[in-house]
């Protein structure tokens, strides 16, 4: 960094520093005074005539006293809400916060009041709808399905389906030092803030549809790139993984690049985390790019100066030593109060935003409070890493230290500031903030305890004895202070762990069906046959050997064994009757007849180590075996074997069908319903026979095999699509088999008749129709919604 930048970067920071030393030497002033106590407690007893309801015997007997079921159950919660007339209210205060909070915006305006009622009645038909209490449901809007349903909507698909795709990447590089589900949370929860801010700002004016399409295709993408920062930047400094050496080398490397508007190369990265590095260099480097270049200069010039002076002021409290007892409350408040307002400002110029000095100026002064807010909720893990908040640094040194400033009577001077001198005593946004102080104090009550919450409470709220009698009144008293962000955000991290844990189930699962299958495959020789007649049998089991998934006996294990409850020795006939046919269509379809592949399942295909004819012989000869199998299914009602073995062999002949029918299209331009014909006889109805076979053998409605039948339909066609995806770009290690042989061979596949971004949209909308019909069916486990994703995240 040269002089000049230096003089530059210096005056920036010297401009929030003196903006931020005002507005702190105002708040300390009325904390030592006291004299925003008369208004807040005034504010406090107008605030309860609508939270603290007078007993009586009539509200014993009201609809209203319906037992409250606990918000992690949600769809009762939320059907709840409705039923006691709660949810309008619920939703306007919380959407009202977003408002006020992450948008900046005026309450008190009409333009705003419009937006939030609309917005109000928009979330509310998204969330009530007939509701079945004997389904357990994550809420519907948080998945990847609605997620790309509400792009098809906005005509932003390819923007959805980059971001899960980057976000798919990130994950597994989150350091196990760090919070992976909290990191993941925080950047979902960035992206969702830009798009807010970009929707915002075209509400303001009337665009095509067109524009609007593309300026929320841009809002995706620069709130992940933005959003980025956060685990890979901040949290990754905070953190563990890095050395001490590599800390500074790194965040000499931020100030650099917000400096000088170039991002230094990397070099030899010496350290214990080079891969590391390396990838978060290279994701930094296109994210500053991207957002570089999409800016206007005055906006570039604004970005540039709210990222370093956020940056610098999150590195001055990061460098900070809790055994270091002089630091002066200037030192311990102005980087906080610098920090949380610099954090939203950035928003608007990432997004090239207008200037708006009246929304500068409401965030400048609400950051604080949130920072203080986050910091008392977070305060015992803090002390516990020894990271220095004004909440540890006071239980550390009030003894000592009688100077401090009590961050606890801070916060509620802020309160009262926001209320009185930001919003100018706006009834609406009095409520909103009284209600988001008590629920944050309510919430921290539930999580730590009544004896410790009383505990903290005898040490932060001393000085304020009258304010904290009204306080914890409300704590003990108030109704109707949750949050719609606060449930959503909840729920967020909550399906984030059930996810990990079912994914974890999800392969444990295939593991040990996988295992189970393979020891059932292999086929034994008869005793004392001849040496030749056991040739078939051994180029049976060579083909049968290998890196295969064995996706098809595995689902069929699945279902029967967890959702139906069968045993799976029983099932052993079903299973190796499917791997036998499916490996059988395996050895056809890589003859030189066919698509003349030389690998497959990472080893030699059958006819390159021995010949054609040997080949088509052995996929004939485990035809037979998988009928023979079929006929072993002696553990069931015979009436239902038969309808099974009726069932297979029809749908053996359609495979060979389609075989047909992919052979007859070799070199031809397909349309896309022949294609979807042609590859749900391939694929699909293999998947159809790993699903209904168990539940046919589990007798179970015929509602249900209708669903199941619909989800295989989609599910294969999904599949399919992924596969001609990877054939363009796959991995030959990864994927077992060579690429590039549908365009060598001049095959009509997805990619050919769709493009690339086509194919992949088409794969997300069937992807979409199966898990949708998923949610119709009684299952037990999450299997099939985690065998959805995987068939359209893999590899290979």
């Amino acid at each position: 960094m040269n002089k000049a930048e230096n003089q530059q970067a210096d005056a920036w920071y010297r401009r929030a520093e003196l903006k931020a030393a005002e507005y702190f030497s105002k708040l300390r002033a009325d904390v030592k005074e006291g004299s925003y106590l008369p208004a807040l407690i005034e504010d406090f007893q107008k605030w309860q005539k609508k939270h603290v309801r007078a007993g009586s015997i009539l509200s014993f007997f009201s609809r209203f006293n319906r037992k409250q079921p606990d918000s992690t159950d949600f769809h009762r919660y939320i059907a709840w809400l409705n039923y006691a007339g709660k949810l309008d209210s619920y939703l306007e205060r919380s959407i009202s916060y977003i408002y006020l909070r992450d948008l900046g915006k005026d309450l008190n305006s009409g333009r705003t009041k419009f937006k939030v009622d609309r917005l109000v009645t928009e979330i509310k038909t998204l969330l009530i709808h007939p509701f079945d209490e004997n389904k357990e449901r994550q809420p519907d809007f948080i998945s990847l399905a609605a997620f790309y349903r509400w792009a098809q909507k906005e005509s932003v698909e390819n923007a959805a389906i980059w971001v899960i795709h980057k976000i798919k990447g990130v994950s597994p590089r989150i350091p196990k030092e760090m919070n992976a589900e909290e990191a993941k949370r925080k950047l979902i929860k960035i992206i969702v803030g830009v798009v807010m801010h970009a929707l915002d700002e075209m509400d303001e004016g009337e665009i095509s549809s067109k524009e609007r399409s593309r300026r929320l295709d841009e809002a995706i993408r620069l709130g992940y790139y933005y959003g980025l920062t956060y685990p890979f930047i901040d949290d990754l400094l905070d953190s563990g993984a890095l050395q001490d050496e590599e800390k500074e080398r790194y965040s000499a490397m931020i100030r650099a690049t917000l400096t000088n508007g170039a991002v230094p190369e990397l070099e030899d990265w010496t350290g214990g985390n080079p891969e590391l590095v390396r990838y978060v260099h290279d994701e930094l480097r296109e994210a500053y790019e991207y957002i570089k270049n999409y800016q206007s200069q005055e906006t570039r010039n604004l970005f540039y100066e709210h990222s370093y002076v956020f940056f610098h002021s999150q590195d001055m409290d990061r460098l900070k030593d809790l055994k270091k007892p002089d630091y002066s409350n200037e030192e311990l408040y102005l980087p906080i109060i610098i920090k949380s307002a610099s954090s939203r400002l950035i928003v608007r110029s990432v997004l090239s935003a207008p200037l708006d000095e009246d929304f500068n100026q409401r965030v400048f002064y609400y950051g604080l409070y949130n920072q203080l807010a986050d910091d008392f909720a977070d305060m015992f893990d803090d002390l516990e890493d020894g990271a220095v908040t004004p909440y540890t640094y006071y239980l550390t040194y009030r003894h000592e230290r009688p100077d401090l400033i009590n961050p606890f009577e801070l916060y509620w001077t802020v309160i009262s500031h926001l209320i009185h001198h930001v919003y100018q005593s706006d009834p609406l946004s009095r409520e909103i903030m009284l209600d988001r102080a008590i629920n944050g104090l309510k919430r921290y009550q539930q999580r730590v305890g009544r004896d410790k919450y009383n505990e903290i409470m005898e040490i932060f709220a001393a000085g304020i004895p009258e304010l904290n009698q009204v306080i914890q009144f409300m704590v003990r008293k108030a109704e109707d202070v949750d949050f719609f962000d606060k449930l959503l955000r909840d729920q967020l991290l909550l399906t984030m762990r059930n996810n990990h844990k079912e994914k974890e189930e999800f392969y444990t699962t295939i593991q040990t069906a996988r295992a189970q299958i393979n020891e059932w495959l292999k086929i034994e020789k008869p005793d004392a046959s001849p040496a030749a007649n056991g040739l078939l049998i051994d180029t049976a089991n060579y083909s049968l050997e290998g890196s295969g998934k064995r996706i098809r006996p595995v689902l069929a294990w699945v279902m029967g064994v967890k959702e139906y409850g069968l045993e799976a020795s029983a099932l052993k006939p079903l299973l190796n009757a499917l791997e036998y046919m499916h490996t059988a269509s395996l050895i056809f379809d890589d003859l030189p007849t066919q698509d003349n592949s030389a690998t497959r399942r990472g080893r030699p295909t059958l006819h390159q180590v021995h010949n054609s004819a040997i080949a088509e012989l052995t996929g004939i000869y485990l035809i037979q075996k998988a009928i023979e199998e079929q006929a072993s299914l002696d553990g069931f009602d015979s009436k239902t074997v038969l309808s099974v073995l009726r069932y297979l062999s029809r749908k053996a002949g359609e495979i060979c069908m389609g075989q047909a029918m992919d052979l007859n299209s070799k070199g031809k331009v397909l349309t896309l319903e022949e294609l979807n014909t042609l590859c749900f006889y391939k694929t699909g109805i293999a998947f159809e026979v790993s699903l209904v076979a168990p539940a046919m053998l589990a007798q179970v409605q015929e509602s249900d095999i209708a669903w199941l039948k619909k989800v295989a339909y989609h599910a294969g066609i999904a599949f399919q699509i992924k596969d001609d995806l990877l054939d363009g770009e796959g991995d030959l290690e990864l994927l077992g088999k060579p690429t590039g042989k549908d365009v060598e061979n001049n095959n009509s596949t997805f990619v050919t008749i769709l493009g690339r971004d086509g194919a992949a949209q088409a794969m997300w909308e069937h992807y979409c129709l199966a898990m949708e019909a998923v949610k119709e069916l009684p299952l037990t486990t999450g299997f099939l919604k985690h065998l959805l994703n995987y068939i359209i995240v893999r590899d290979n």
